[in-house]
Order: C-alpha cells, then structure tokens, then sequence
C-alpha cells in the first residue's frame, strides 16, 4: 500500500504558477516510480489571493495549509499590489504570517554553482572552478524581524523609527543544533555568523553556539563577523559549508550567496518547524515582467519540491533522485534563458521543456 502526503499547493503570482505546473510534473513522476501519493490540495496566497479572497493569507489558505504534511510554495507580488499599505502587501501580508502561524524558524537555503554553469556566475571561473555548494541555515522567527518593541512614533522632525533585536538562549539554541546536524552530513564545516564586536545579542550568539557545538566534535566550528562574511563569499566562497547565520543577517548573506550562482531560478529553499512539517519554495520571486511566456527556470520550484521530499516525507532517495537528474539534465546542456550563454553543446528550452528532460532523466 502507497504511502500518502497531503500537500497545501501555494502558487502564488507572476511565474508562480509556470513554475509550480512542472514541480506538480515531477512529483507524479516521483509517484509512479516510488509507490507514493501526493494528495495536493490548491490554495490562494499572495497578490491573487488578494483580487480573489480579499487578503494576502486568507483564512481558507491558512486552514488549507494546517490540514497539510507541507506547503510547496510559489512566489508572491507584484507591481499590481505595489500601492497597497506595506502589511496589505503580497510578501509581508503572506510570507511573515505563514511563518509565525506554523513556527517556520529554520530557513535552509543553498547556494550551489553546478559545474556546468560555472560560467553563468559574476565570479572569476578561477574562483569557482568546479563549482561550489554553500547552505545557509538562518532562523527565521526571531531577530529584528519579530522582536518588540517596533514602529515609529512622534511627529514632524521628531518621528523616531524603532527596530529590536532580541534572541533567547532558547531561539539559539534550536537554531544551532539544526545547523550542526546538518553539517554533519554534508562536510563537517560550520561558520556562524554574528557581530559580536558590537551587538549583544552576537555575544550571546556566540557564547551559545560555541557551548553546542562541544556536542558536535566531528563538527568544525568556526566564526565570523558578518561583515566579513560577506566579503568572503565574493573572495572565496569555496571555503563555506554550512552558514549558521541571524534572521536579518541570514536574509542578506543568503541572498549575496544565492546571486553568485548566476541565477535565482536555480535556487531553492525550505523552512522547517519543529517536527517534519515545513514551507518549501524557490528563492527567487515573482518575475512578472517574463510572467506568462512560459520561458521562466523551473530548476529552483523542482528542487524545492525535492527538499519536500527530503524533509517533509523523508524520501531521501527520490531527493537524491531529483537532484542528480537536475545536474544530468544541466550536463547535457539543457539552459532556460537565464542561465543560456549560446555557448556550444547548449540547448535554450522553455519551462515544459525543461520539465520535460528533468522528468526524462528521473
């Protein structure tokens, strides 16, 4: 007898749903070779979920949502909902709540160069040569994001806008332990990031991540202020494994690591609570100005329904499964235009396309 998931289907706006069509694509495949079913049930979220519902996260979509094993996740926004109050607005209106309704702490988000598309980044091909596979872990409930007191208040000249950062032992701790698991089976490296020549909640930051990973020994730990950080991805990224990275600087670092890979419809991401329930969605956005073309990356969207697999259903062979068919499919030289560089061997394919062979190659 089958083994069944039930899956919230989230895909949002601009290329959300192109993207989202091809991910649905493999997972049927993944059903018919694994003896699995995926019980997927479609809910509004973001700018649609606006024109249609009212609000960014209606309640419908929340209910949808908690009846699941996981959401496989789109992308939101667009110029369309730009004029709307900041809270009304596809991204903070939906992505936020989502992520203190169900506890989403733990953002786990690669950076990976293939080696075939080494050529496709801003950096030197010396510097990369080979390609790179870089996981950023940032926490993802807490920091400056979620901490109070927050606003502006006064008037005139006087207004004052004011932002805190807070993290309790507690919010470390959990955050520390999932990025030391990880490296553990990837390559025993961990760089944690904080300032902790200036900011407090570094200091505790540090202290406590230093105490965990005494748990870890085949770990090692190093640390790194977070302006450093970000010159090091640029200078030499291969030096990274795992980044144990704050919410806010998680936020910057994950997304200066993302665009060094050459694309973000390459990308994907998954936000784990506690337990085995998690929101899986591609790092890049909504994209509207290619919306409707059917030329957008599918890559990001399938792997992030591979990171389901993996996190979610605990399927780690179709993970694995999925993974290596993306690297077989981008060996033979299958490019969406984002990542095309007309050089020889290359085939430019559109999204189906592109579906196609990865399915192909499963």
């Amino acid at each position: 007898m089958s083994k069944t998931f039930k899956v919230a289907v989230l895909a949002g706006d601009g290329i959300g749903p192109e993207v989202m069509a091809e991910a649905l694509r493999v997972l049927d495949a993944v059903e018919q070779k694994y003896s699995v079913r995926f019980e997927r049930t479609a809910a509004n979220v973001g700018g649609i979920a606006i024109d249609v519902e009212g609000k960014a996260l209606p309640q419908t979509t929340i209910d949808t949502c908690k009846a699941a094993d996981a959401i496989l996740f789109g992308s939101v926004g667009g110029p369309k909902w730009e004029s709307l109050p900041p809270d009304e607005q596809p991204e903070r209106g939906a992505l936020l709540p989502l992520r203190k309704i169900f506890g989403l702490y733990a953002n786990l988000r690669p950076a990976i160069i293939f080696p075939a598309l080494t050529g496709a980044s801003s950096l030197k091909e010396e510097v990369i040569a080979g390609g790179f596979d870089i996981l950023v872990v940032r926490e993802l409930t807490g920091g400056i994001y979620f901490s109070q007191p927050k606003g502006i208040e006064g008037e005139g000249r006087e207004r004052i806008g004011t932002d805190t950062m807070r993290y309790s032992v507690a919010e470390i701790e959990r955050i520390a332990h999932v990025a030391f698991l990880a490296a553990q089976k990837r390559g025993k490296k961990l760089c944690s990031i904080d300032k902790a020549n200036v900011l407090s909640t570094s200091v505790l930051w540090r202290e406590i991540v230093t105490g965990i990973g005494k748990q870890y020994p085949d770990v090692a730990l190093s640390h790194m202020y977070v302006d450093n950080a970000a010159m090091q991805l640029v200078k030499w990224p291969k030096q990274f494994d795992v980044l144990l990275c704050e919410n806010m600087f998680g936020d910057i670092l994950s997304d200066e690591a993302a665009m060094l890979t050459g694309s973000l419809g390459m990308l994907p991401s998954a936000s784990l609570a506690e337990g085995s329930f998690g929101m899986y969605e591609p790092s890049g956005g909504s994209a509207p100005d290619i919306a409707g073309q059917g030329i957008a990356n599918p890559i990001a969207q399938i792997l992030s329904a591979g990171m389901m697999l993996r996190y979610s259903c605990g399927m780690i062979e179709a993970a694995d499964a999925i993974d290596q068919a993306v690297a077989k499919v981008l060996d033979q030289g299958f490019r969406t235009r984002d990542v095309y560089m007309e050089k020889a061997g290359e085939t430019l394919v559109n999204t189906k396309s592109m579906g196609d062979a990865i399915i192909a190659a499963l």
